[in-house]
């Protein structure tokens, strides 16, 4: 009796349920203003270059992810009672999952564009036409999207009866098919960060090579701290769910608490949301027009 009264009709831990209502909560409220802070960020660059390009799309991103949020919220509020409809809760489900990984790639080729830049003696790659902008953009969005909602709208959720219930599709992992496609995703994201973070590494090793102790002193040091931060976003969000999921994979079905910690995981992914709010707030702040001082406070 103690057991069930700390437990929902779900059978997730009464503590599992408030942590993710708090964590969706705090990364609704933090994301939202990332997203306000990034666009003011932007009205201050006249050129269309491959990073600001990428930060357009990382704004999209999270844009788009957050307005699922509110949902999550209300479903774990409401003690896991779904009544918007399986398929809806599919699009909220599958909605987190392409944003962790269109995420992940726009950080990665925001990381490979400032290395490039780096080695190219800091000059700025840029477009010389909005087109060439859109179209690398509009691919990267059709093939995630392509490859992720029409397969798993027709075959995610086909073993969930109960439409009262949201988020628990974890039975398509009983196929080996499934396993292994999780397998080789997993291993891809933890390899590209760990090339990225080998280049960083040497980058940075060399600024401190060629500057020695005045290091902290020359613009090139704090790019390559820029990079660093992306990367350390990068490692923070999405390795540990990645790592976590090669193991929860292997294990499914065996207990159920590794359920609850892989959605503990997966809410830790959307902090990504928050990933340039430091560097929107500095550069706003630095201007003294007051619609930028507004739209900073």
């Amino acid at each position: 009796m103690m057991i069930n009264n700390t437990r929902n009709h779900t059978g997730m831990p009464e503590g599992f349920r408030i942590s993710l209502l708090v964590l969706y909560s705090f990364i609704l409220l933090g994301g939202t203003l990332n997203v306000l802070l990034m666009s003011c960020m932007l009205q201050s660059q006249k050129r269309l270059s491959y990073t600001k390009v990428s930060v357009i799309n990382l704004i999209a991103v999270h844009s788009v992810f957050l307005l699922t949020v509110p949902f999550r919220i209300y479903y774990y509020a409401f003690n896991e009672t779904w009544i918007l409809g399986l398929t809806f809760c599919k699009i909220v489900s599958l909605m987190i999952h392409a944003h962790m990984y269109l995420a992940f790639i726009f950080y990665a080729f925001l990381v490979i564009v400032r290395y490039v830049e780096h080695s190219d003696r800091q000059q700025k790659l840029q477009f010389h036409r909005i087109l060439y902008a859109t179209i690398p953009s509009a691919v990267i969005w059709l093939v995630i999207f392509g490859s992720i909602f029409p397969p798993t709208m027709v075959k995610y959720g086909n073993m969930q009866n109960d439409s009262t219930q949201c988020f628990h599709f974890g039975q398509a992992l009983k196929s080996p098919a499934v396993k292994m496609l999780n397998y080789v995703i997993c291993t891809v994201v933890i390899l590209i960060w760990t090339v990225l973070a080998f280049f960083q590494l040497y980058f940075l090793l060399n600024v401190i090579k060629k500057h020695g102790r005045a290091t902290r002193q020359h613009q090139e040091f704090w790019a390559q701290m820029k990079n660093f931060v992306f990367l350390s976003v990068m490692f923070f969000c999405f390795v540990p769910y990645q790592g976590f999921r090669v193991y929860y994979v292997t294990d499914y079905g065996k207990t159920e608490k590794n359920t609850h910690i892989n959605e503990v995981f997966l809410a830790i992914t959307a902090f990504s949301c928050f990933d340039m709010i430091v560097f929107a707030a500095r550069d706003i702040c630095k201007h003294k027009n007051s619609r930028r001082w507004f739209c900073c406070l």
